[in-house]
C-alpha cells in the first residue's frame, strides 16, 4: 500500500471517531441565522465540503496527462536520434579512449 492510500485511510479513521462521539445539538450562527442542530451533522457537512474542494483544487486530472502522451510524434523522436548520429563527430578511437 502506498503512502497516499495509508495515510488516507489514517485521516478517513480518525475522521470518522470524532464525528461519531459529538452527537450533542449545538447551536450554530450562520449568517446572522441561529441554527440549532448536532455537531455530528456540521463536522459531517464541513468534511464532506473539504474534501470536494480539494478535488477541485488539486492537480490536473489524468485525463490531461493522458492528452499529452497522445500529442507524441514517434517521427519526431526518429528526426531526433537521426540529428544526435549526425553531431556525434567522434572516431571509434576517441570512444575507446574515453571509456
Amino acid at each position: 500500500m502506498s503512502f497516499k492510500t495509508t495515510f488516507a485511510i489514517i485521516i478517513t479513521i480518525g475522521l470518522t471517531i470524532v464525528i461519531i462521539q459529538n452527537t450533542e445539538d449545538v447551536t450554530f450562527t450562520l449568517l446572522f441565522v441561529s441554527v440549532k442542530l448536532p455537531k455530528l451533522v456540521m463536522l459531517t457537512a464541513v468534511s464532506v465540503s473539504a474534501f470536494i474542494l480539494g478535488i477541485l483544487v488539486s492537480g490536473p486530472s489524468r485525463k490531461k496527462v493522458q492528452d499529452h502522451y497522445d500529442d507524441y510524434d514517434e517521427e519526431e523522436d526518429d528526426d531526433n536520434d537521426r540529428l544526435k548520429r549526425r553531431t556525434d563527430t567522434l572516431s571509434d578511437e576517441d570512444r575507446d579512449y574515453i571509456s
